[in-house]
């Protein structure tokens, strides 16, 4: 244990988010530099509790009490191997998780919750400045070639894990570049592509290959990648999206939320000037009112929205925990992001009925209701039926699944209930040698969940080949987040 009375002496703190005024005047990183020594004291707050709920709230297992002790100790470098121990890649989940281990702190039982993901990512931040993050590379080869498709962190997880125990791996990515909805997904003031791509340097040196731009199925056949791999990773994600078929959903100006974002890290890259679809002057409906549809309102302030409303169908959410959602479980609650805070109206208890268009024949408007929670759905509350003005409007409602195109057709995987790809408990499919890890084995999930299926579905694709079992194993597949 830290400091025995830290959680008594030392209240949380966190980093300071840059003035609105200015953070939306660039595509960085919204948060300000945080000072060592505050985030030592912050580390210190780790009580010791017995039992560690925080733990259970992790589904990478993270060593969190460990590398907690070790940062309130000022021994950095020890805290940097616990925390690569467990997790392939903090950086991702210490910018982009919502941290369910906070959640379930014991702490926040009737206090604030420790600071568990600001101790992570200054950890692995400090690593990477101090270069105490080599290459892995392994010490023997076993002859065996593993394919991955898809490039996101499920599966950039499981082909560092096959790398460094010494299989040939190679990841292929229908995108021009690698790293999958962490590249052309997530906006760059959530998490600047050089976190990315100083990963995907380490990974190369250790043997890992890319290749970007081909579409499994397509420019590589089924027959070619079961002929030249002894195995194959499904990492492809849950990317069929959730579509409104509200009547004049065919107007032009209205987007899917992943039509939309791409092309602002497009612009970021330096691959154009400007996007095609953009925000820019424009009255702006966001339908949706999760993490992509925050995405798509910060992304919408910065190209310089004239108004951005975000709609969604579900009630205002409570403030604090109910009965309903008992510590340790992830609450509900009304949670303000960076990109909310940045402006914007939040409408909640509403349905789109109708887009509606014009003279010209673009968008000119969406006429919403609001609504009450009934026996079959939602309920239109009559009287209450307005038109907001929109030139654009952006689908954030989430994704159904993995897409069923040629790939998982000509593999002839089985899908589950859910329109997901089925696998038994070591992460095979039902296709001898073929394994599926994140989305599109899950479901739409967290980050942390992606990276804890790549790692357990590597265990399953070595302990196949070579009938050892030397990987970790962090969740079966059937294991569901405590919600």
């Amino acid at each position: 244990m830290g400091d025995p009375k830290g959680f008594l002496t030392t209240k949380r703190e966190g980093p300071t988010r840059r003035p609105v005024d200015l953070r939306l005047m660039d595509w960085r990183e919204v948060y300000e530099d945080f000072p060592r020594d505050h985030l030592e004291k912050q580390a210190g707050r780790c009580m010791n509790c017995g039992i560690p709920f925080c733990h259970q709230g992790c589904p990478l297992g993270n060593l969190i009490p460990e590398w907690n002790d070790l940062v309130y100790r000022k021994d950095w470098r020890e805290a940097t191997e616990r925390l690569h121990a467990t997790n392939n890649f903090p950086e991702f989940t210490g910018t982009l998780c919502p941290a369910p281990c906070e959640a379930a702190c014991v702490l926040a039982i009737n206090d604030d919750a420790v600071t568990i993901k600001q101790v992570e990512i200054e950890i692995v931040d400090r690593a990477w400045d101090e270069g105490w993050v080599p290459p892995q590379v392994p010490a023997t080869k076993t002859g065996k070639k593993v394919a991955v498709v898809g490039s996101g962190p499920a599966g950039l997880a499981a082909a560092q894990q096959l790398t460094r125990v010494g299989h040939e791996v190679v990841v292929f990515e229908r995108a021009d570049r690698i790293g999958g909805l962490l590249r052309y997904g997530i906006p760059e003031f959530k998490m600047e592509k050089s976190r990315l791509d100083r990963r995907l340097k380490q990974m190369q040196d250790e043997g890992t290959l890319f290749r970007a731009s081909v579409d499994v199925g397509v420019d590589v056949t089924v027959e070619q990648l079961r002929a030249d791999f002894h195995a194959v990773v499904l990492a492809g994600g849950a990317t069929a999206w959730r579509d409104l078929p509200a009547a004049g959903r065919e107007i032009e100006g209205v987007y899917q939320a992943m039509e939309f974002l791409p092309w602002a890290n497009h612009v970021q890259q330096g691959d154009l000037d400007a996007p095609p679809i953009t925000a820019e002057g424009k009255d702006v409906v966001i339908i949706g009112g999760g993490d992509t549809g925050a995405d798509c309102l910060g992304t919408s302030h910065r190209q310089g929205a004239r108004s951005v409303t975000q709609l969604e169908i579900m009630p205002t959410p409570p403030e604090h925990r109910t009965e309903g959602m008992p510590w340790p479980t992830y609450p509900m609650v009304y949670r303000v992001s960076s990109a909310h805070e940045e402006g914007g109206e939040r409408l909640f208890s509403v349905n789109t009925t109708e887009f509606v268009a014009g003279p010209d024949g673009k968008l000119a408007g969406i006429r919403i209701v609001e609504v009450t929670r009934g026996e079959k759905g939602f309920d239109p509350v009559p009287g209450t039926e307005q038109e907001l003005p929109a030139q654009l409007v952006l689908l954030a409602m989430g994704f159904v699944g993995p897409e069923k195109g040629k790939l998982l057709s000509e593999l002839g995987v089985e899908l589950d209930e859910r329109g997901n790809v089925a696998r038994d408990r070591n992460f095979m499919t039902s296709v001898e040698g073929v394994f599926s890890a994140g989305d599109m084995g899950r479901g739409q999930s967290l980050i942390v969940w992606a990276i804890a299926e790549g790692r357990a579905a590597a265990a399953g694709v070595d302990a196949h080949l070579t009938g050892r079992t030397v990987l970790p194993r962090p969740i079966e597949p059937t294991d569901r987040p405590l919600v």
